[in-house]
């Protein structure tokens, strides 16, 4: 059993490579930030606040929370007693096949149905070892997780010139917010805000969220933590263990022995 703001990370070769988060009593906030995969999380006990952009949204224990792929959202836990969830995070891919090939979304990002949170958190008190069964079981309950409340969309770029010229331009080891400004003719304060305006993120939060992408890859074959934060622009473990732990809740050790 988990201690007190004790996560345990377990990744799984199903799915398109599904990956699971168990938080118990998890205080700190998770900063603004974005995931490639769908994130579906069970609420185990107080309020779940997830902030977006525009609005916060809170959710009682017993719901389902749904962040789409690349959603830039905060997650704000509570800082005395702690939050306790549990989140699938699953590939596109994997809710587009299970659509008839077309590429869902969630609007409506609360689900209250009893149903289908305790088929869920019945798989997520899973041992893991039987990945057959597992596979089966959460298939059936994220076919009804669409049926039941995706739409049918194709999700807007709203990475836009600025962004693209950015991701072009930058290498994660160095990074100048006034260097990265200037190539475009802006003051550091202009290039900021347009940038923010478009992703939702400033420059910074987005270096070290390509950072940890990163480390996350060299962490599958290496096990040199000050190797990994010198090649990925940490100052050194200590920095690195600080922001990935921020961002995933999770330490690189933790990653890399899951």
């Amino acid at each position: 059993m988990n201690k007190p703001g004790n996560n345990s990370y377990h990744k799984l070769p199903i799915l398109d490579g599904l990956e699971l988060l168990n938080a118990k009593q998890h205080k700190q906030d998770f900063p603004f930030h974005t995931h490639s995969t769908f994130n579906i999380t069970l609420v185990l006990d107080q309020v779940f606040a997830t902030k977006l952009p525009d609005r916060l949204l809170q959710a009682s224990a017993g719901a389902i929370v749904v962040t789409n792929p690349d959603e830039v959202h905060a997650t704000i836990c509570d800082n005395k007693l702690g939050s306790s969830f549990f989140t699938f995070y699953v590939s596109p891919e994997v809710l587009k096949d299970l659509n008839n090939k077309k590429p869902v979304t969630f609007y409506d990002k609360i689900i209250s149905d009893n149903f289908l949170f305790q088929q869920l958190y019945a798989l997520s008190r899973e041992d893991y070892h039987s990945e057959k069964e597992i596979e089966r079981k959460l298939l059936l309950a994220l076919k009804q997780l669409i049926t039941g409340y995706a739409n049918d969309t194709t999700a807007p770029d709203n990475k836009k010139r600025l962004f693209h010229a950015f991701l072009e331009e930058t290498t994660l080891e160095k990074f100048s917010l006034e260097n990265a400004a200037s190539k475009f003719g802006l003051d550091k304060y202009k290039f900021l805000r347009l940038f923010k305006q478009e992703t939702g993120l400033t420059p910074n939060n987005y270096i070290i969220l390509k950072r940890i992408e990163k480390c996350k890859e060299l962490l599958q074959t290496q096990d040199d933590l000050l190797d990994i934060a010198i090649q990925t622009g940490f100052y050194d473990a200590t920095h690195l263990c600080k922001y990935f732990k921020k961002i995933t809740g999770i330490t690189p050790l933790a990653y890399r022995f899951a």
